[in-house]
């Protein structure tokens, strides 16, 4: 259940918002906002989800502090974000992820480490670990091709599945219809916005991030991490063609096509995730949710280590380093996708939900 004091303080701020309308212009909380008279559960978890965080709203307000009404938008909002990743995770059980998550994530990665180390052992010898191969299938003279595609794909679904199954719950949470989730004209509105980052423009100065004053810096970031991330996975589907339909096997050869997208994308989320811990250590941490940073930085630095063993796997690929560098890749990308539904990346379902419904509204789409 969301907890009753942090939809309390939503709602107060909300109302009082809605008086006032000063920051109707910053994104897209303030629009959906006005066309509301009072604020359900249901509403609260739509503008809490829709909210992006680029806390134009909150440098502007009036009535933050040392104002009696102490409003502060985008903390009030975050907390309602991370009680909505608890609700509706699935399976409940695994909710306490979201509570512990830097402790999990640690965990998580470690128990990953330890099983691809022992299957790396039993299928080939400690030897594996410290000795160098080349050519084609030189991965699976490591750790058999069996082995590691079959637990990933199956991890995979079962991920993608969880995720499904939350977005779903989100929807109808925020009390909509499922028939409307489905429709082609909303959700291309919803994947533009998406695209572009269209509401992390703090009204079209940029966000006041990491500080009061506007910059478009952290929207140029997010893009990286974005785009550098879609490249990794479009490098990953393109490798299992080469394999499956091709007959071609990795590691394959610098100018082959799932080594140069798999570059630029692990290149461009170094760049990002590097980035946005940067500007995260440095930001204003009144607007800001203590957990709502711990869930940032345990997902951002995970990503970057998991692109930044996959460089240097590649750089090291021929060596005798190679077994130890696969090991410890495989390892942090098997607890990534372990724990996208239990960390930070749900909000990228939960927002996108958001945004097709906010479409929705703007469509006058029933």
């Amino acid at each position: 259940m969301l907890a009753a004091n942090v939809l309390k303080e939503a709602e107060r701020v909300m109302t009082i918002c809605n008086a006032c309308r000063y920051c109707e212009g910053y994104c897209a909380v303030f629009p959906a906002m006005e066309r509301r008279l009072t604020f359900s559960k249901e509403d609260l978890i739509y503008l809490a989800n829709l909210c992006h965080d680029c806390r134009a709203c909150y440098y502007a307000c009036q009535y933050a502090q040392p104002h009696e009404f102490d409003l502060n938008v985008p903390k009030s909002l975050g907390e309602l974000r991370i009680e909505t990743y608890r609700e509706f995770a699935w399976p409940p059980l695994f909710s306490g992820l979201l509570r512990r998550n830097p402790l999990s994530v640690g965990l998580i990665t470690a128990l990953c480490f330890m099983m691809i180390l022992l299957l790396l052992i039993a299928s080939r010898g400690a030897k594996a670990l410290f000795s160098a191969y080349a050519g084609a299938r030189a991965f699976y003279a490591v750790i058999p091709y069996i082995s590691l595609v079959l637990p990933i794909t199956a991890l995979g679904f079962g991920v993608l599945a969880v995720l499904t199954k939350q977005m779903v719950s989100f929807w109808r949470g925020m009390g909509s219809n499922i028939s409307a989730m489905t429709r082609l004209q909303v959700n291309l509105y919803a994947v533009w916005d998406v695209l572009r980052l269209r509401y992390l423009d703090g009204g079209g100065y940029g966000c006041n991030y990491p500080d009061d004053r506007f910059s478009f810096i952290r929207r140029w970031l997010h893009h990286l991490v974005f785009y550098g991330f879609m490249l990794c996975i479009i490098s990953t589907g393109l490798a299992g063609a080469y394999h499956h339909f091709l007959h071609r096997y990795a590691p394959y050869p610098l100018w082959s096509w799932p080594v140069i997208l798999g570059t630029a994308g692990g290149t461009i989320l170094l760049i990002g995730t590097a980035g946005l811990l940067y500007l995260k250590m440095r930001m204003d941490p009144e607007p800001a949710v203590l957990h709502m940073l711990s869930l940032d930085m345990g997902f951002l630095l995970l990503l970057f280590l998991t692109s930044l063993t996959g460089m240097v796997l590649l750089v090291f690929r021929e060596s005798s380093a190679m077994g130890s560098l696969l090991a410890i890749h495989i390892a942090l990308v098997v607890a990534l996708f372990a724990t996208l539904p239990y960390g930070k990346f749900v909000h990228a379902i939960y927002r996108y939900a958001a945004l097709v419904r906010n479409a929705i509204e703007r469509s006058h789409v029933p």
